[in-house]
């Protein structure tokens, strides 16, 4: 009897970080071996993500994941039993199956991915691996770079500022557990210069505060000030990294940014972001155009990409096809992974395995409504993304990632590398 074969899939419903309703699942192999795994939620999304199944309703405000949970007990649970928990791409692919659809409506991209990470955490169990070896072999050795969203706007908060993220980005570190000690007191620091000026030092979805500033150039500012209270240099040890998740902003007549009210064309967003890149030590924009925009993220990336990372995220969505797309037009260098963006370990995997191909930065990102479940710190190490974002030091379900990378370190000791520099 092959014990490392599936038993049972069970799923059910939990709690996000933002008490909205999520799906975690639980595989159980015939020899008692069990792991589970739960799923984030976004609230800036992409167009072209994969379907997160929601039952719509009154109860949780239509919120709720039963008919997700409904479809893993129901309709996964009987396909995958008896199948051999440590061939990923067949339990994928047979979930991807059953589901039939471009986009995992029916079952649900929440339900598969949830399954898809246990099967996955299950396997390395059974095999006694940590879940970073067993997934990245003996090459997996790289802590990932931390992007740290320390000032949150956009839909992340309710403030003024458009900008979805201001990040620092501790380039300068030798390790990762230097690079958090660096992020820490940085974070403290900004802490504190707000309370000093009167400003709110409540937080947003992700840890970062979220004062309402007067401008753009104010946030980078307070930042650019934080890292020097803290003792370290601007653009030598710490760099700015922004995600301005201008989605948000496209209309039919360009870009309307929606707090400020400023109305810009698209060449008009390209000179804004350039002159903020002159000014201020910025290392990565995320998402400086919207997810259609293919000419205006070509023209940007043309423009600044020698210098300054381009980071496709609403416009790759962790999809291989959107990202073969961009590459054949020259749009960003960077790709952000959202495994929830796409719904499966194997396919997040092969968009990470196409990017590097390609020359492509590959940051493991978080979303925003997230919970305590930590395989993107695993993920990261184990494809040597060498960047990874999971929001503020601060709230558990942010700083369980970070713990879980420095236990990672630790287990790695001598044999770890820090980072691929973007």
């Amino acid at each position: 009897m092959d014990q490392e074969r599936i038993e049972s899939v069970m799923g059910r419903q939990i709690f996000d970080s933002r008490g909205n309703p999520t799906v975690e699942a639980c595989v159980t192999l015939r020899d008692g071996t069990q792991a589970c795994a739960s799923v984030p939620s976004g609230a800036s999304t992409g167009i072209y993500e994969a379907c997160e199944l929601r039952d719509g309703g009154e109860a949780y405000g239509g919120k709720g994941v039963q008919q997700a949970v409904d479809n893993i007990n129901a309709h996964i649970c009987g396909a995958l039993n008896d199948m051999l928990v440590t061939n990923q791409q067949a339990i994928d692919t047979a979930m991807c199956a059953i589901d039939g659809t471009e986009n995992k409506s029916r079952l649900g991209a929440n339900a598969i991915l949830a399954v898809s990470l246990a099967c996955a955490k299950a396997a390395a169990r059974f095999c006694g691996m940590p879940f970073y070896r067993y997934l990245g072999g003996v090459n997996a050795v790289t802590l990932p770079v931390p992007m740290l969203n320390i000032l949150n706007g956009g839909a992340h908060a309710s403030n003024n500022m458009d900008i979805q993220e201001f990040m620092i980005f501790p380039v300068g570190a030798e390790s990762f557990s230097q690079a958090m000690r660096m992020a820490v007191e940085t974070y403290a620091q900004l802490g504190k210069a707000l309370k000093e000026r009167g400003l709110s030092t409540t937080v947003g979805d992700e840890g970062g505060y979220a004062p309402d500033l007067e401008s753009d150039r104010q946030a980078l500012e307070l930042l650019m000030e934080a890292v020097e209270r803290a003792g370290y240099r601007p653009g030598e040890d710490v760099r700015i990294a922004l995600d301005a998740a201008a989605s948000e902003w496209k209309t039919e007549n360009g870009y309307l940014m929606p707090k400020s009210g400023q109305r810009l064309t698209t060449g008009e967003v390209i000179a804004h972001f350039k002159k903020l890149a002159q000014d201020y030590p910025i290392q990565s924009m995320e998402d400086p155009l919207a997810e259609e925009d293919y000419d205006g993220f070509a023209e940007i990336t043309r423009e600044i990409g020698e210098q300054v990372q381009i980071v496709g995220d609403d416009l790759f969505v962790t999809n291989p096809q959107r990202l073969r797309e961009g590459i054949a037009q020259g749009c960003a260098n960077a790709i952000l992974i959202k495994p929830n963006q796409i719904g499966t370990l194997s396919e997040t995997m092969e968009a990470v395995r196409l990017a590097k191909a390609y020359g492509y930065g590959t940051i493991l990102s978080h979303r925003s409504g997230e919970t305590e479940d930590t395989s993107i710190a695993d993920i990261a190490v184990a494809l040597n993304a060498g960047q990874i974002k999971t929001g503020a030091p601060a709230r558990t379900d942010r700083v369980c990632k970070y713990n879980r990378l420095l236990e990672i370190e630790r287990q790695l000791d001598k044999t770890a590398r820090f980072g691929i520099r973007p």
